[in-house]
């Protein structure tokens, strides 16, 4: 009895850690890390002022779990997308595609992006995040990639692949007529077929 007690707690915590995390995941879409304080996440989920804490070592912690929820979120938006890939080219795209998720590419979230990369400048915890997003992107387009082109060429098609996801998510956050998603979508691709070349690009559309 006393460990399935203890089990049922656990299970409640989880559940209590998962909810706080989802708080601060919408306040994070509307006003960026700055607008997250722990009064505004426990009124986001509906607790008590102060409970965070108990579930929590301190508000820096949710805000980190935070991060790599919202980043687990555009993962699997990717992989959702690879999934139904018939062929390299189709990896390509699918890669494109779930880098700018057609319900999440808007102002708000742009700029609650934007306030990440800013303080993953000075914060290593946040720095490492952001890493191991352009890890799982390059462990994405080597797998579209490699090993028709040596792993060198395709770093250096990565280099203004990644510059450009980022640039565009920059705009975006800019305005609301700064760049839409089709916009995005469509430099990119064309940025792809130009770097890649015809020859490749057909050779990408016929292999799986």
């Amino acid at each position: 009895m006393a460990a399935k007690s203890k089990k049922q707690k656990t299970r409640i915590e989880d559940i209590r850690r998962i909810e706080l995390i989802e708080a601060a995941h919408r306040i994070f879409l509307r006003d960026g890390l700055k607008g997250l304080t722990t009064t505004r996440i426990c009124h986001e989920a509906g607790m008590s002022q102060g409970i965070l804490t108990y579930y929590f070592k301190d508000k820096d912690e949710v805000l980190f779990e935070m991060v790599r929820f919202a980043n687990r979120l555009l993962m699997d938006a990717v992989v959702v997308n690879l999934r139904q890939a018939q062929t390299r080219w189709d990896r390509l795209i699918a890669i494109i595609d779930g880098n700018f998720p057609e319900s999440k590419f808007d102002r708000n979230t742009a700029n609650a992006w934007i306030s990440f990369y800013a303080e993953a400048a000075h914060s290593p915890r946040y720095a490492r995040l952001q890493q191991l997003f352009y890890k799982r992107l390059r462990s994405n387009v080597m797998s579209a990639l490699f090993p028709l082109w040596p792993k060198s060429r395709i770093d250096h098609f990565l280099s203004g692949f990644a510059a450009m996801l980022d640039g565009f998510w920059l705009r975006r956050g800019h305005s609301d007529g700064a760049i839409s998603r089709e916009q995005a979508r469509t430099l990119l691709v064309e940025y792809s077929e130009k770097m890649l070349g015809d020859d490749m690009v057909s050779k990408l559309k016929l292999l799986r």
